[in-house]
Order: C-alpha cells, then sequence, then structure tokens
C-alpha cells in the first residue's frame, strides 16, 4: 500500500504526542492538514497512494503550541516553535511514513515504515 503517514513522539515526557497540529504541502501548496490523535498519528493518511505524486514536500509541525498546551514553560521566542521537515518522493509505489520524535529543545526524523 503506497500513501504518505506520519506520526509524533514527544521524547520530554515519553509518549506519543497528541493534539499535534500539522500541515503538508507540495511545492508550496497546501495538500493537507491535521492533528493527531491520542497515539501520535494521524487517523487517515495524509495522501493515498493515489494522490502521491513524485516531487518535493514539506511537513509543518506545531511543536511550541502542543508544548505550551501541555503546560511547559517555554522561552520567548522558543526555541522549536514549528518544526519544518523537507523531503522527497520518488517511488509513488512505496509507502512513505515520516515520524518525529521532538522535545522543546530538539528533535529527529527519518523515513519509517
Amino acid at each position: 500500500m503506497s500513501g504518505l503517514t506520519t506520526h509524533v513522539l514527544d521524547t520530554m515526557h515519553g509518549r506519543p504526542a497528541a493534539g499535534v497540529s500539522l500541515r503538508l504541502s507540495r511545492g508550496g501548496e497546501p495538500v493537507a492538514a491535521a492533528i493527531t490523535n491520542q497515539d501520535g498519528r494521524v487517523d487517515q493518511p495524509l495522501l493515498t497512494g493515489a494522490e502521491l505524486l513524485v516531487g518535493r514536500y514539506r511537513l509543518e509541525f506545531d511543536i511550541g503550541e502542543y508544548y505550551r498546551d501541555m503546560g511547559v514553560v517555554l522561552p520567548d521566542p522558543a526555541f522549536l516553535d514549528v518544526v519544518v521537515i523537507d523531503f522527497g518522493i520518488a517511488d509513488v509505489g512505496s509507502h512513505y511514513h515520516v515520524p518525529l520524535l521532538v522535545s522543546p529543545f530538539g528533535y529527529s526524523t527519518y523515513r519509517g515504515s
């Protein structure tokens, strides 16, 4: 099954990050928006296989807002407010999963399965 999915893990608290707002764009044009569920995942794929196109994509995660909503006191301005991941899709027949592991002061990502 091809498509694009994501999930967010809150490494500060050691749990899935529920309630993170995120946006997906392709070539600067908005494609999808979602909010993570209790498992830190988006309920539906951001793109299905039929919608997946070869190209450059950007995921933007509202991490500062998430931590403020959790009651975490952040500096002003926050070190990480919006985490941006730019990535490419070369094979529309493949599944792309882009997880985000995040704290108020750092993050990592990779191509998951």
